[in-house]
């Protein structure tokens, strides 16, 4: 192999590296948990250290924003490889998802709600709805490449959201 076919090669690794979240997407049980992990944990960190609402909340739209991004832009090239309409490595989308799940939480939420109960609600809310999939995401999953594997759980984002706001409203601080 010539100097220019391995690096050739290497760059090809590239969408799969940031659809499969550097990785999490290729753990051999539930990909997307672990692909939900790092968005969850980062809310339960600033919730844990007090960050103010609206730094959260930035914090959440960057990671929804990117995410999605990487998941439009990088999908295809997966698909394409693997021969599959939704590769289970990739796993980004449900980083954007669960990053929609707590968007707005930081900001609607009573002084002190926001610990790392309302982190674990809000992922399991998440985990429930991107695998149960209810109207509408099974349909969005149609849509073509990185839209349909993101809009499914961008949908599932909503839907957990608004469980995490109902638990803030009556449960939380």
């Amino acid at each position: 192999m010539t100097a220019h076919e391995r690096l050739a090669s290497q760059i090809a690794l590239v969408p799969r590296l940031f659809t499969s979240c550097l990785g999490l997407g290729k753990m051999p049980l539930a990909p997307g948990t672990w692909g939900s992990m790092p968005a969850a944990a980062a809310f339960g960190v600033m919730c844990h250290f007090q960050l103010p609402p609206w730094v959260i909340s930035v914090i959440m739209l960057v990671i929804l924003l990117d995410a999605s991004a990487l998941c439009i832009l990088f999908s295809p090239p997966v698909i394409a490889a693997t021969g599959r309409k939704d590769p289970g490595e990739i796993v980004i989308d449900e980083l954007a998802g669960q990053s929609l799940t707590f968007l707005v939480a930081p900001l609607l939420a009573a002084a002190g709600a926001l610990t790392w109960h309302a982190a674990a609600v809000g992922f399991v809310a998440f985990r429930v709805f991107d695998i149960v999939k209810p109207w509408p995401c099974r349909r969005l999953e149609k849509l073509p490449a990185g839209y349909g594997i993101l809009a499914d759980d961008l949908m599932a984002g909503v839907y957990a959201a608004i469980v995490l706001q109902v638990y803030l409203h009556y449960f939380g601080g």
